[in-house]
């Protein structure tokens, strides 16, 4: 087995909760074709210790709740604090989503054609979206009172990790041609 050590070390990064070393071993296991003693991986698991000690890293591999897991030093724990409350502050009801979704496949659109969609008056989320910049204002429409133009901002992309809004799933990739009512007609 070529470095042991760099498996085990990805898989506990990897892993969101504490990782066990029967887990581990069930993993490395199914990698190798091959049992893997438990001692060899407690020696991995001392040495990747060590390793993440050094004053210069700012992660640490701590013991929690029998099992094992990448954490940041306590040093850094008042800026990690401040990143926790501000992606707190992204998170978004399901009507903010829904008016996004709208937004985003119909931009530029209007406030009023977000509202016959949804069935419901989009203020709030509109408002929600825009304090999160995840929508901008993009122009005035010609219709009758010139209403409000909406499109996704820059940040939108960001926060969905896509490149560009062609990205998004076109909406007959959404939909499922198996959730129909009745008898198929030919």
């Amino acid at each position: 087995m070529d470095n042991i050590e760099l498996y085990i070390e990805a898989l506990i990064f990897s892993s969101e909760q504490s990782l066990r070393v029967e887990e581990i071993a069930y993993c490395l296991q199914a990698v190798f074709e091959h049992d893997v003693a438990v001692e060899e991986i407690n020696k991995s698991i001392d040495n990747i210790h060590a390793k993440y000690q050094d004053e210069r890293l700012a992660i640490e591999l701590v013991r929690i709740n029998n099992g094992y897991q990448f954490l940041t030093k306590k040093t850094y724990h008042s800026v990690i604090s401040l990143l926790q409350a501000q992606k707190s502050k992204k998170k978004l009801s399901q009507a903010a989503m829904e008016t996004l979704a709208i937004i985003a496949y119909r931009q530029p659109t209007t406030k009023t054609d977000v509202e016959q969609i949804r069935g419901v008056n989009c203020d709030y989320s509109i408002q929600k979206l825009l304090e999160k910049e995840l929508i901008a204002i993009v122009g005035k429409s010609e219709a009758v009172g010139k209403p409000i133009l909406y499109g996704t901002s820059p940040l939108f992309t960001d926060y969905f990790g896509v490149n560009d809004i062609s990205d998004l799933p076109q909406i007959k990739e959404l939909t499922n041609s198996t959730n129909t009512i009745g008898e198929a007609s030919e």
